[in-house]
């Protein structure tokens, strides 16, 4: 009998017994003799990572290392870039998650000076949240080979792809990672049929490493659209989509979890799986919406897509003062109904907005924003209505690509109901409740919820929040490479405060979770509502043996699990 099918065949013995047989060890506790073991029956995809920015230090875990100097500056060069971040395993947007910041063990350059020697001189380079190995990923049986080497071992598991996270839940201290990046397969099918079924569709099928801006590039090729996400190193198949997955197209065309058709997934038990509406029905609820690293490794996924369509689009900004914010916030609150009924989605702060419909005519698109550009064109801003023939023709024009990334941030959200919008009073408390966040973070109100979409109740495990909301109120907090970790409690402190004067206001409502405040008081209601228990279930089912675990992920283990340890204390 070969290692794979001996692997396979302790993961078999440990389903049948449970969650208490998994140990969850660091990658320190396992022999050089298993990993070379692994290596070979994986065929050399086993690698070693150290920090992204290791070739600027000269001691690297305690040790005395010998840097590269060229090797340095590519990573001086690349630090902001989104691309560069995305396709290198042992970095991520927020570089903090490369970093144990509850140890202060970090490996981190200044992003607003890259080559500023006062970030690596003198200072020791921690491995921090890095895996120290890592698994290339390009198949299912790879993925299987992975999951009953985890369950023989005990060895602490997790799951990456872009590094496009805002909670870390695809970094974990001392864990064996598998990479998904490297799953780049696409096509089209202008009448794909999912397994079982017998309608046809106009559909994408992505492999789980695909980034929407190669989505979006091959979607213009083929003259369709994909609704997806806002930046261009979210992963189209990966926690964006699991998620629950927004698009500023969502009041039109609905959530990424809206459009998905099938997923193919190898699940902890070892096994892999088509789920879809008629295979794994139950398996496909969970994975639309229970969020990314909890049921399994998707290696693609086909969704919806639509033919090309043209857009109107909205783009306002001026210089923002103590004066002229709150009148732009109301004038935005005021005008939410009628533009999310025109499908407008986008997003707006309290000093711009960029927004887009494939409804109106240009026209009817300059009437609907009328007020907000005599507000701003009042404010001497700019403004411009104009109407551009596809999506990527919006997207390379208008998003920032660079924006917050390589910077260490912290984020929280809140859906904002359509009844805060009812009235002079609800209104009211609506501003009030955002205008304190104008003066450490501008709030980013993201008008990306299906508004309009026809949702079939209960045929999603996302947030039930979503199917009532008309806005996804979002809120950053940068913050230094080399703050100390009291700083980074109190910005995430002040981040839940805040979020709190929305919880107040709408305490039946939720959150994203891939946006959310990482310190959530009630997370499983937020991010899931009445659908948890049944999540629990499904959690049980499908990983009986919890291999699988991140922060506040269904059926996580809590934060005084050593799986945690970097996430700081509240």
């Amino acid at each position: 009998m070969g290692l794979l099918a001996l692997l396979l065949a302790s993961l078999a013995l440990a389903v049948q017994l449970g969650y208490s047989t998994y140990r969850g060890l660091p990658t320190s506790a396992i022999s050089s003799s298993k990993w070379h073991a692994l290596n070979a029956t994986l065929g050399g995809k086993l690698h070693a990572a150290v920090p992204l920015a290791a070739p600027c230090f000269s001691s690297l875990n305690g040790d005395e290392f010998r840097g590269n100097t060229s090797e340095c500056a590519v990573v001086e060069t690349g630090y902001r870039n989104p691309f560069f971040r995305s396709d290198k395993f042992n970095a991520y947007t927020w570089p903090q998650w490369e970093s144990c910041v509850a140890k202060e063990e970090s490996c981190t350059l200044d992003p607003t000076s890259t080559n500023n020697s006062a970030a690596w001189s003198r200072k020791d380079c921690a491995q921090g949240s890095v895996s120290e190995f890592y698994v290339n990923v390009t198949s299912a049986k790879d993925v299987q080979t992975v999951f009953a080497f985890v369950q023989q071992t005990g060895v602490l598991v997790s799951i990456k792809n872009s590094g496009h996270d805002f909670g870390g839940r695809s970094a974990m201290k001392g864990s064996l990672s598998i990479w998904t990046r490297n799953l780049e397969t696409i096509s089209h099918d202008p009448a794909f049929v999912p397994e079982g079924g017998n309608a046809e569709t106009l559909a994408l099928t992505i492999g789980a490493g695909v980034n929407w801006y190669g989505v979006y590039k091959y979607a213009e090729a083929n003259n369709i659209t994909a609704v997806g996400g806002y930046h261009p190193t979210v992963g189209a198949a990966g926690g964006w989509l699991m998620g629950g997955g927004h698009s500023i197209l969502s009041p039109v065309y609905g959530l990424g979890v809206d459009r998905v058709l099938q997923f193919k997934v190898v699940t902890p038990d070892g096994k892999y799986r088509v789920a879809n509406e008629f295979r794994n029905q139950d398996l496909f609820w969970a994975l639309r919406g229970g969020g990314g690293g909890t049921f399994g490794v998707v290696l693609e996924c086909t969704i919806k897509a639509e033919p090309q369509i043209k857009l109107q689009v909205a783009s306002l900004s001026f210089t923002q003062t103590t004066d002229n914010a709150r009148g732009f916030l109301k004038l935005v609150i005021n005008n939410s109904v009628k533009w999310g009924t025109e499908g407008w989605g986008g997003h707006i702060s309290a000093h711009d907005l960029v927004s887009v419909t494939p409804l109106l005519s240009l026209d009817e698109a300059k009437t609907s924003m009328q007020d907000a550009v005599d507000y701003t064109l009042a404010q001497n801003g700019t403004a411009i209505i104009e109407e551009v023939p596809s999506w990527l023709t919006f997207f390379e024009k208008y998003v920032s690509f660079t924006n917050s990334v390589g910077i260490n941030g912290i984020g929280g959200s809140w859906l904002v109901p359509n009844t805060m919008f009812d009235n002079e009073t609800t209104k009211e408390k609506l501003l009030d409740a955002i205008m304190p966040m104008t003066a450490f973070a501008n709030p980013h109100i993201t008008t990306a919820t299906p508004y309009l979409f026809n949702y079939t109740a209960g045929s999603t495990s996302a947030a039930p929040a979503w199917r009532n909301s008309l806005w996804h109120a979002v809120f950053q907090y940068m913050y230094p490479w080399n703050a100390t970790q009291d700083a980074v409690r109190a910005g995430y402190q002040t981040i839940t405060d805040n979020i709190q004067l929305l919880r107040d206001i709408a305490p039946e409502s939720g959150a994203y979770g891939n946006e959310a405040d990482i310190y959530d008081p009630d997370h499983e209601r937020a991010f899931w509502g009445d659908n948890y228990p049944k999540l629990l279930e499904l959690k049980q089912k499908f990983d009986p043996v919890g291999l699988l675990d991140c922060w506040y992920c269904v059926g996580w283990r809590g934060a005084d699990n050593s799986r945690f340890q970097c996430y700081v204390s509240e």
